[in-house]
């Protein structure tokens, strides 16, 4: 039976070390972490001469920053519901334990201190001390349960796999104490998923069963909304999601009460109460940006300008990302939801482009209706099938087919995907009593994806996925017998149809939220079934709120998600990282724009004295309401030196354009001979070489 991670956590701490106990099992090794030196062992029975200083859920991680070490614990978690018997657990707070007993501070080490509590803190993290949550269902079946938990995690959903690296490299190498391989630290490290998780125990037509949706958050290229797109070198695509919907019958181990699913339970056996045999059913899409090199600069504006590099430049990063993806799941069906026409044109055509290269020979259809010149286009191959021979890419004008608040009209999609929905199947898995690691006999797999994307992947994509998963849950309870030949679970169950609308609407609204900083759009029409006014006007509110987060907070969010990743290690880093270079003047602008419409606010609501003269008190108003009106237009006309850039990892367009525009401010009559030389705020080139070629972290 596989080593599965503690369920209870001891930390004793001296000014020698910190020490790790499982109450649970006395007889397992203690890990010691020498301090300062963040040095690793264990140690066979207690360590006398420490004080207990806490119980905790598990260790998260540990992370050096430029200063000091932290030990990350996990010190709440939230029960939300099983999984075949197994609990899910949610990270509810953390604590950092550092490593020198009198901590150093500077204000650099603060920062990165309070990015990685907040980042922490607002994402959702997930685990579970006896399952996979990393893996789908069918790839657990395919991998040895005797595996300990982390040796079975995807690496791509092990989302604290690089501030886990400590204890992984002393697990299978050793340290200069301890040689070799140490398997007694198995149970100490715990894999964390990031995304969306809900467990739900309801019924259909009186049968009982369990749905749940999990989103798995790829940790590659992650980031926020518009610092984060398109592909990278190693083929990783920004704002990667796997989406498993799964549908459980006969479990009575589905409840927050029950057994606890530690290490000595026989992985939910248990079964329904009247004997009858335990059945897991799943259906599984990704989401992802559209694979070339591409990226949207904030200037303030509301719409972003757009670059694309030439697309034959991506193609041998495109090449290894579909690699993985057919090897991971098959044929991909792609599904791309972008505009036709205007600014997104170009990331369409694009990604035709991309295709078409990869694809052998390609053959192309177009159909076409009275709403849209092109509705569909289609690229598949036609010669002999080669590796990407098995890409399928399906065009549908998302917009042009649904103005006009004809969402019925997205069902059109449907109809063209229909052959290959049939053909993909889904997984259903049957549990087997006999098998003590908890397996499952596995009766059908799925043997395709579809692949969606809009510009964010993120309101239209979940639209779109939302039907796709709710097109095959019907197949698959017809196929179990719950729902007849032509019946839908919205026909006999209109409470199930609720269930199953929130269920959606909520990973809209998570996976938005941690990507763009707020909830999805067009989650009125995924709740309801229909678009309305009320929900038009909460998407005005959103993208109101996107466009301020986007552009004033986005870049320290981009910042912790490099520092908790291992995109950017502040040890190498040199002091004042954070300061604000700009020059002074640039930096005092907002400042004047605030104090000269304060100032026109107090000379026009004044009470003055009924013998006072009017003029000058009009041409103080009229004076600094035109020292406001200059100032809000030179922010809004160099919007690139007042959007809050990432200062870790700088991107190098923001560097070009930030650039490019304080050049052009130095120009200005007005202002250009106080804008001193020399002051780049932190975005040289050098620095962006150094965070491209040598700050990412080679696990």
């Amino acid at each position: 039976m596989a080593s599965l991670p503690f369920r209870d956590i001891n930390v004793h701490a001296s000014t020698a070390h910190y020490a790790f106990t499982s109450p649970s099992s006395p007889s397992a090794p203690t890990l010691v972490v020498d301090r300062p030196t963040g040095d690793l062992r264990l140690n066979d029975g207690a360590l006398l001469g420490g004080k207990r200083v806490s119980s905790i859920a598990g260790i998260l991680g540990m992370i050096k920053l430029r200063l000091d070490k932290y030990i990350i614990v996990i010190t709440k978690a939230q029960p939300m519901g099983r999984l075949k018997g197994h609990m899910i657990y949610k990270v509810i707070a953390t604590e950092f334990l550092p490593l020198r007993e009198r901590p150093l501070h500077d204000q650099d080490e603060d920062t990165y201190l309070a990015l990685l509590k907040t980042f922490i803190k607002s994402g959702p993290m997930y685990f579970s001390y006896s399952s996979d949550i990393t893996n789908t269902f069918q790839r657990q079946a395919q991998l040895d349960a005797s595996q300990p938990l982390w040796k079975r995690a995807d690496d791509r959903f092990f989302w604290n796999r690089f501030i886990q690296s400590d204890l992984i490299d002393f697990r299978t190498s050793g340290s200069r104490q301890q040689h070799g391989q140490q398997p007694g630290l198995d149970a100490y490290i715990l894999p964390v998923m990031f995304g969306m998780l809900e467990i739900t125990s309801t019924k259909i037509k009186s049968t009982p069963l369990t749905i749940a949706l999990i989103t798995r958050r790829s940790r590659h290229r992650a980031g926020t909304r518009y610092f984060s797109r398109g592909i990278d070198e190693q083929g990783h695509v920004s704002n990667f999601n796997e989406t498993e919907q799964i549908v459980i019958l006969n479990d009575s181990t589905s409840g927050l009460g029950g057994f606890a699913g530690g290490g000595t339970i026989q992985n939910g056996k248990i079964g329904g109460s009247d004997g009858r045999e335990l059945q897991i059913l799943s259906y599984v899409q990704t989401r992802g940006s559209v694979p070339v090199y591409w990226a949207e600069v904030n200037t303030l504006h509301y719409t972003p300008k757009l670059q694309i590099r030439g697309v034959e430049t991506a193609v041998s990063a495109a090449r290894a990302h579909f690699s993985e993806q057919i090897r991971l799941y098959g044929d991909n069906y792609l599904v791309n939801l972008v505009n036709q026409k205007g600014r997104e044109l170009r990331v369409k055509e694009a990604y035709e482009q991309m295709v078409k290269l990869l694809v052998s020979s390609p053959k192309e259809g177009t159909q076409q209706d009275s709403l849209s010149d092109e509705k569909f286009r289609v690229v598949e191959p036609s010669s002999q099938r080669q590796e990407f021979d098995r890409l399928h890419y399906v065009y549908f004008d998302f917009h042009n087919e649904t103005k006009g608040l004809q969402w019925h009209r997205a069902k059109l999609l449907l109809d063209q995907l229909h052959d290959g929905l049939e053909k993909q199947q889904y997984f259903r898995g049957v549990d087997m009593p006999a098998d003590i690691e908890g397996r499952l006999e596995v009766r059908n797999h799925q043997t395709s994806v579809v692949r969606t994307n809009c510009m964010d992947c993120l309101d239209r994509t979940n639209v779109v996925q939302s039907m796709l998963a709710r097109w095959t849950l019907n197949r698959q309870l017809t196929d179990l017998g719950v729902l007849q030949r032509g019946q839908t679970f919205t026909d006999v169950d209109p409470a199930f149809e609720v269930l199953f609308r929130k269920l959606w609407a909520d990973n809209a609204d998570v996976v938005s939220r941690s990507y763009s900083g707020t909830g999805a759009l067009k989650t009125d029409f995924t709740r309801t079934g229909v678009r309305t006014k009320a929900g038009a006007l909460q998407d005005l509110r959103n993208s109101i709120t996107r466009y301020v987060k986007n552009n004033f907070a986005d870049g320290p969010k981009q910042d912790s998600f490099d520092l908790f990743l291992g995109a950017y290690l502040p040890s190498n880093s040199s002091n004042k990282v954070f300061v604000d270079k700009r020059p002074i003047l640039i930096q005092s602008i907002p400042y004047i724009l605030a104090f000269s419409f304060f100032l026109v606010f107090v000379g026009a609501f004044s009470p003055r004295m009924p013998d006072a003269a009017v003029l000058p008190v009009r041409i103080f108003i009229l004076f600094w309401f035109m020292v406001g009106a200059w100032s809000l237009n030179f922010i809004y006309s160099n919007g690139m030196l007042y959007v809050n850039w990432p200062k870790l990892n700088p991107r190098p367009w923001a560097t070009e354009g930030f650039n490019e525009t304080i050049n052009h401010v130095r120009k200005d009559k007005i202002i250009g001979q106080f804008v001193a030389r020399g002051h780049e705020r932190g975005l040289s080139m050098a620095r962006y070489t150094n965070a491209e070629e040598g700050k990412k972290r080679i696990e």
